[in-house]
């Protein structure tokens, strides 16, 4: 990658749930902030991407709301079956929300179906990038998946934006499943946990950013899992 590449690429947002879609730092909305970065002559355009919870309408709902709040509407969603035109339409998308859901099951769709390959090169020409919970984690070095019957921690290969490992809203199990995942990685990867309510931004640079709420790093160092707070700025 070029410096001259990596330039053009926007922060990506990683949110452990809508809430920050509707929160404003400073008297701003985020989305609203997020927006600064694009360089187009025409309107923005918006794609909702709910693959990992099957196309649910009533999480469509709280996107369209949030794009209402900065004026887009120019928006979609795009069908998990994602036919010729919601391909063209992701092929223009200026903004990219990955929804939440279940990470394996989106994953599994976005490879299938040729999105992966749409959404990477829409980042790679300039788009913004959010991911909510599950679309976070698969915007980061590779998704920590458990095994219904036994709860075995496992990696998914994902997207890779991010190098560090994204877990979400998992304060109440003490990030149990990211500490695991980064023990078996051993070194390849950080991890990173989100807490309801908060969220990062991952900027082209390699800087983590929370909002709202600290977020939870992981390490492994020597034999062992370390943790620590990355706490958010004055005025978040």
């Amino acid at each position: 990658m070029t410096a001259q590449t990596a330039a053009q690429f926007q922060p990506l947002y990683l949110l452990a749930d809508s809430q920050l879609l509707f929160w404003k730092r400073q008297d701003r909305l985020l989305l609203d902030a997020a927006l600064d970065g694009l360089v187009c002559d025409t309107p923005v355009s918006a794609a909702y991407i709910g693959a990992s919870n099957g196309d649910r309408p009533e999480y469509y709902e709280i996107f369209e709301a949030a794009v209402d709040s900065v004026g887009i509407a120019d928006r979609r969603m795009i069908d998990s079956s994602f036919g010729p035109d919601d391909r063209a339409f992701l092929d223009r998308a200026q903004l990219i929300v990955l929804a939440g859901g279940d990470v394996r099951r989106g994953w599994d769709t976005f490879e299938q179906t040729g999105m992966k390959d749409v959404i990477l090169d829409r980042y790679a020409q300039g788009a913004v990038l959010v991911g909510i919970s599950a679309g976070a984690v698969q915007l980061g070095h590779c998704g920590p998946v458990e095994t219904s019957r036994n709860a075995v921690t496992t990696v998914l290969d994902v997207f890779k934006l991010v190098p560090m490992v994204i877990d979400t809203h998992d304060e109440r199990a003490e990030w149990a499943r990211l500490s695991r995942t980064v023990h078996l990685l051993e070194g390849a990867a950080s991890g990173l946990g989100i807490p309801a309510g908060g969220g990062v931004v991952a900027h082209a640079d390699g800087t983590i950013e929370p909002l709202r709420r600290p977020a939870h790093e992981f390490r492994f160092e020597g034999s062992e899992v370390r943790h620590s707070l990355l706490w958010p700025a004055d005025g978040n």
